[in-house]
């Protein structure tokens, strides 16, 4: 299978999705016309050209104002979207579109818009970090116009060749004619159009009332829409979880402490939701410790990673099974009996048969370097996030290495994984719907010329996706999910837990799929 190649500025995987899936105790009350519905942000999403789009928060926001192809039901079934059918072969998919769509500015949804927004992210001139990712290596789109079709195509068979859709956002109107012009702001056929933008404060989001081709044909004309979103961003989970309790929120996504909080509050709705996985990446570069398999498979036996699990979680977390998150299209567990055993003795053993002794100070040293690991993690994402990595740290120091904690913004995460590469070991949330959807950063080009972050080189890995991503079905699935214990059985990375969150909603009801809104199921209620 050829590699793919996104660029440098390829941000994190944490983000592709935010939450996914999950069982909801919705808030009571009677749908209350029109009004405001303000849903915090943990972070600025940042430039909003869906071509250029990763962080969770940049997508949580381009829901609101772009559609895709087809969408995904709570139970992984595709549904139309602004493709009212389609037809699928094991190396194409040809869509065909509603004639009703109109973007934003009045203008009609073309298929030759939805070809052009395909082709613009597979140029190499555009540099899109989602290429590889949401749009497959090698993908072409060919429109026709007078047919109303749209067929997307691959070199060679694709195993998810239509589930890559779901997706990808699509640009049109004058958005297509000038890609500058949605740095900040919208150009879209979704429910929304973003009419104010103010970097790390907030977006504002206004409705727009003829919409109806959202999912199945959902439409904007129902009792209880919200005539405006705001997006409000709040960096800090106790401020946010403060916002809903006074009524200044009617929605947020919680990560940590506050969930428990927010869960014993009167009056306020309640969905857990799947919140991709909790795990931890080893840089593998040549002048890196974990370059050596051996230094990989003590760090990892040096943890009790149950343990770590409910410390990174609150405790509200599950057992993790795979790197894809829900509606996962495969079921296997691949985790389960591949990971290296915690074993602190056999760990230490490791590290003195690899040359590694312990100095007057207690940090190991070999050749007169000193062990010494930079550890990286987000700072959004709670106190849980922030405990985890102490708990890795003081657990390595047991062990004789030396641990430099480093809590960072999203941003600036991005930066360091993929430009500046100043870290040792990096804790990064996972999200995202398809395993096509991880290769281009578990292996390929290395950072900074590609998205492959953590230097991977899994021979077994490759070798096993080159032939999976040929494969539909159990097949394929049986494939996938072997591909990703050769990622665990060499230690490239270490899956600790799935993490599930707290969408708290206050005077108001809605469904969060996959990082995104499904903005045609927001409603205001009545307050309680």
């Amino acid at each position: 299978m050829k590699k793919t190649a996104p660029v440098a500025a390829l941000a994190t995987l944490s983000l592709l999705a935010t939450a996914c899936g999950g069982t909801s105790d919705g808030p009571s009350g009677r749908a209350a016309e029109g009004g405001t519905f303000s849903f915090a942000l943990s972070a600025d999403p940042g430039v909003l050209d869906p071509a250029m789009g990763v962080l969770g928060v940049t997508n949580t926001t381009l829901s609101l104002a772009y559609d895709t192809l087809v969408a995904n039901s709570p139970e992984g079934k595709i549904l139309p979207g602004l493709a009212e059918k389609w037809d699928v072969k094991p190396d194409r998919v040809t869509f065909t579109l509603r004639k009703n769509v109109t973007c934003s500015d009045g203008s009609k949804l073309t298929p030759s818009d939805v070809a052009e927004n395909v082709n613009h992210i597979a140029d190499p001139a555009t540099k899109s970090p989602v290429y590889g990712v949401l749009v497959p290596v090698g993908m072409k789109a060919e429109a026709d116009d007078a047919a109303g079709t749209v067929t997307l195509s691959t070199p060679q068979p694709f195993s998810f060749i239509l589930e890559s859709s779901t997706l990808m956002f699509v640009v049109c109107g004058k958005g297509l004619k000038d890609r500058s012009s949605i740095a900040h702001a919208t150009s879209g056929s979704g429910p929304y159009t973003l009419t104010e933008a103010v970097p790390s404060d907030h977006y504002t989001f206004k409705l727009r009332e003829d919409y109806a081709w959202g999912p199945n044909g959902a439409a904007t004309k129902g009792s209880g829409m919200p005539e405006k979103v705001v997006l409000r961003v709040v960096p800090n989970e106790q401020t946010a979880a403060n916002m809903l309790i006074s009524g200044d929120l009617n929605g947020a996504i919680i990560y940590g402490a506050d969930r428990k909080r927010l869960e014993a509050t009167p009056g306020m709705g309640k969905a857990t939701m799947s919140a991709g996985n909790g795990q931890f990446f080893y840089h593998q570069g040549d002048d890196r410790p974990a370059k050596d398999p051996a230094i990989r498979k003590a760090l990892t036996q040096a943890v009790n990673l149950p343990e770590l699990a409910g410390i990174a979680s609150s405790g509200t977390g599950r057992p993790v099974t795979g790197l894809v998150g829900d509606p996962k299209p495969c079921q296997g567990d691949g985790v389960t009996g591949h990971v290296p055993a915690f074993d602190p003795a056999a760990a230490s053993a490791a590290l003195d048969a690899a040359g590694w002794k312990a100095g007057a100070d207690g940090v190991r040293v070999k050749d007169g370097r000193r062990l010494s690991l930079r550890l990286l993690y987000v700072t959004t994402k709670g106190a849980s996030t922030q405990a985890a990595n102490e708990y890795l740290a003081a657990t390595w120091k047991k062990i004789g290495v030396d641990v430099t904690l480093n809590g960072v913004i999203d941003t600036k995460l991005s930066e360091s994984l993929n430009a500046t590469q100043d870290w040792d070991v990096v804790w990064l949330p996972i999200g995202v719907t398809l395993p096509t959807q991880l290769v281009g950063f578990l292996s390929g080009p290395s950072a900074p010329k590609g998205a492959n972050f953590a230097h991977l080189a899994n021979e077994r890995y490759e070798k096993l996706v080159a032939e999976a991503v040929t494969k539909p079905g159990e097949e394929g699935c049986k494939l996938w999910t072997e591909s990703e214990s050769a990622l665990y059985d060499a230690a490239d990375l270490v899956p600790v837990v799935e993490n599930t969150v707290l969408v708290a909603q206050r005077n108001a009801t809605f469904t969060v799929q996959a990082g995104l809104f499904v903005p045609t199921s927001i409603r205001m209620t009545e307050a309680g």
